[in-house]
C-alpha cells in the first residue's frame, strides 16, 4: 500500500467531479437501510453515506435524515461539530435498544482535486491514486461521544474515492465466504477494476454485483457503493443542419475544425458540406444497420456522423430514458447512430451546438409525425433535456 505524501497547495483548473451510487436492499425489504446524498455546489460536490440501525423502514428513516443533515448543513458552511451535534440530537431512539444511531461518511470533493473527508463507524474510504490503493493520513478527535477520523488531501486528476457501507465487507459471511468478503480484498478487487473502468457508474455496479453474487443473491444485510472520479471536462461539439447562407458554411467548418474533444456531424447536407470544406472524402459506413435509424457515415477527424432529424429525434428519447433511470444497458452497448449519438451526450460535461437554420423542405411536412416535424423543435428539446441533467449547453446559430 502507498503512502500518501501531504500536498502543497497547488492551481489547478477545474476538474469534474463523476459520481455513482448502487444500492443492495437486505434480502425480504422494501427498503434500503442506507441512504446516499450527492449536493453540486459551483466548487465542489457533498456525499454522505449513511448507514442506519438495523434494516427496513426504520433503518431508511434514520440514515435518510443523517445523510440530509449532514449534506444540507456543510452545503449552508456549518462545521464538522455542528453537523454531528445536529444529527445526535435529531435522530429519533430506538425503543428497544435506546439508541439514535447511524454511521455516515461525508466527502466533499472541490473542482481543483481538494478533498475533506469525515467517517464515522463506516468501513474506511478507498482512495485510488494512479490505480493504487493508497493510504489516507487521517485524524481522530472525539465529538461529543462519537470518535470521528477526518483527512484533507489533495486528489489528482483519474483518481477514484469510493465509500461503502458495512454491507459490502460482510459480503458472503457465513456462506460463500467464512468472514466476509473485507476490506483489503474489496481493496484488491477496486484495484483491477479501475485497470479497465473509467467510469464511476461503472466502478460501482462491478462492486456491487459481486456482493450480489456473494451474497447469493440473497444480500443479508444492506450494501451501498458510492464512486467519485476526478477527471477532465469532456466536450462535445455537434454541428447539425446546414446553414441559411452558403458563406457560412466555411464559418461552420472551421468552428468544428478547432473544437476540443469529440466532433460530432448529423444530417446528409451538414456531413456534405463539412467534407467540402475540409476537402476530405465522406464515406456510408453500412457496419451497424439498424431497421430504425439510418446508417453511419465517415468523415476524417470526425468522431461520428448520422443522418439528422431523424436520428436525433431517436437519441433524445434514449436520453431520456438514460436520466430517467431506464433502458441503460442498451443504450451505452449499443453501436447504431442514435444509441451511439446518446453515449456521447451522455457522457459529455458540455456540448456545443452548431446549428445551421436553412429549412429542409422535407421536416415540414405534415404527415410526418410532431417529433419529427420541426428540426429546431427537436434541437430545442434536445439542448433543454441536457441542461436539465446539469451539463454546460451552447447554441451558436448559423
Amino acid at each position: 500500500m502507498m503512502q500518501l505524501a501531504a500536498a502543497e497547495p497547488l492551481q489547478k483548473p477545474k476538474y469534474i467531479i463523476e459520481t455513482g451510487t448502487v444500492s443492495l436492499n437486505k434480502h425480504g425489504e422494501e427498503l434500503c437501510g442506507d441512504n446516499v446524498v450527492i449536493s453540486r455546489r459551483p466548487d465542489s460536490v457533498i456525499i454522505a453515506l449513511s448507514d442506519g440501525l438495523g434494516s427496513g423502514v426504520k433503518a431508511n428513516i434514520l440514515a435518510t435524515l443523517t445523510t440530509k443533515i449532514a449534506a444540507t448543513m456543510l452545503e449552508m458552511g456549518a462545521s464538522l461539530e455542528e453537523v454531528v451535534e445536529t444529527v445526535g440530537s435529531s435522530l429519533p431512539v430506538c425503543q428497544v435498544r435506546d439508541l439514535a444511531y447511524s454511521t455516515f461518511t461525508i466527502l466533499q470533493i472541490f473542482s481543483d482535486g481538494t478533498v475533506y473527508m469525515a467517517e464515522f463507524d463506516n468501513p474506511a474510504v478507498f482512495y485510488l491514486h494512479r490505480g493504487e490503493i493508497t493510504e489516507i493520513p487521517k485524524t481522530e478527535r472525539y465529538i461529543g461521544d462519537k470518535k470521528v477520523k477526518e483527512a484533507r488531501f489533495q486528489a489528482e486528476v483519474g483518481d477514484f474515492l469510493v465509500a461503502i457501507s458495512d454491507g459490502v465487507v460482510h459480503a458472503g459471511i457465513g456462506g460463500v465466504l467464512n468472514l466476509g468478503w473485507q476490506w483489503p480484498n474489496v481493496a484488491r478487487f477496486l484495484e483491477k477494476t479501475v485497470k479497465c473502468e473509467r467510469s464511476a457508474v461503472n466502478v460501482a455496479q462491478r462492486l456491487a454485483d459481486v456482493c450480489q453474487h456473494l451474497y447469493a443473491g440473497r444480500p443479508g444485510d444492506d450494501a451501498t457503493v458510492t464512486v467519485a472520479y476526478i477527471r477532465r471536462p469532456r466536450h462535445l461539439t455537434l454541428a447539425v443542419g446546414p446553414p441559411k447562407r452558403r458563406q457560412d458554411d466555411s464559418r461552420m467548418a472551421n468552428l468544428l475544425a478547432t473544437a476540443p474533444d469529440k466532433r460530432v456531424v448529423c444530417g446528409g447536407t451538414t456531413s456534405n458540406i463539412i467534407a467540402r470544406e475540409w476537402q476530405v472524402p465522406l464515406e456510408v459506413d453500412l457496419r451497424y444497420c439498424s431497421p430504425t435509424v439510418p446508417p453511419l457515415g465517415r468523415i476524417p477527424g470526425v468522431d461520428l456522423v448520422t443522418e439528422g432529424i431523424i436520428t436525433i429525434s431517436s437519441a433524445l428519447e434514449k436520453l431520456k430514458a438514460l436520466y430517467e433511470g431506464r433502458a441503460v444497458a442498451e443504450i451505452l452497448t449499443g453501436e447504431d447512430g442514435a444509441s451511439r449519438l446518446a453515449r456521447l451526450l451522455w457522457e459529455s460535461d458540455s456540448v456545443h451546438f452548431l446549428v445551421g437554420r436553412a429549412i429542409n423542405p422535407a421536416h415540414q411536412n405534415p404527415e410526418l409525425p410532431l417529433g419529427l416535424a420541426l428540426k429546431e423543435q427537436v434541437i430545442n428539446e434536445l439542448t433543454h433535456c441536457i441542461e436539465k441533467a446539469g451539463k454546460e449547453v451552447r447554441v451558436t446559430s448559423f
